[in-house]
């Protein structure tokens, strides 16, 4: 069995965003030589998420205002962890979205449904943050 690891490197330029990282993961299982296995993709911060979903601009849209609702941002004294940041509506939503996913992979390409992408999502951004790319396999 193989194995390929791989951190992409992601600075957003607002505080929340989605990005859709398939691209970036195919490049991972193009370099891998892996043709049969799984690959993992993780947010390596605990304020950041990784999910699939299709890439829709009013899905975005409404995840957006979905998860305001249930975790705004404002008034930041509302939460006990907000002592030292202003960033635990970050924490809540990543716990809302996920922290990672496993796709498998069939004949060197991403088993994905139809309109399945991966993305990944910031709760807390204007600065790097980590994905990690983790394929195993034959």
């Amino acid at each position: 069995m193989k194995s390929f690891r791989k951190e992409l490197w992601i600075e957003t330029s607002a505080r929340r965003e989605f990005i859709n990282i398939t691209p970036d993961v195919d490049l991972c299982l193009q370099k891998s030589g892996i043709q049969e296995g799984l690959a993992l993709i993780n947010a390596m911060h605990i304020t950041a998420s990784v999910f699939i979903n299709d890439d829709e601009s009013g899905l975005h849209y409404d995840f957006e205002v979905w998860l305001e609702k249930l975790a705004p941002h404002s008034p930041t004294s509302q939460y006990r962890h907000n002592g030292y940041e202003d960033n635990a509506d970050g924490h809540l939503k990543r716990q809302i979205m996920g922290r990672e996913v496993v796709v498998a992979i069939t004949e060197g390409k991403l088993d994905f449904g139809p309109w399945e992408q991966i993305f990944y999502g910031e709760f807390d951004g204007k600065r790097k943050k980590r994905v990690l790319v983790k394929i195993i396999g034959e």
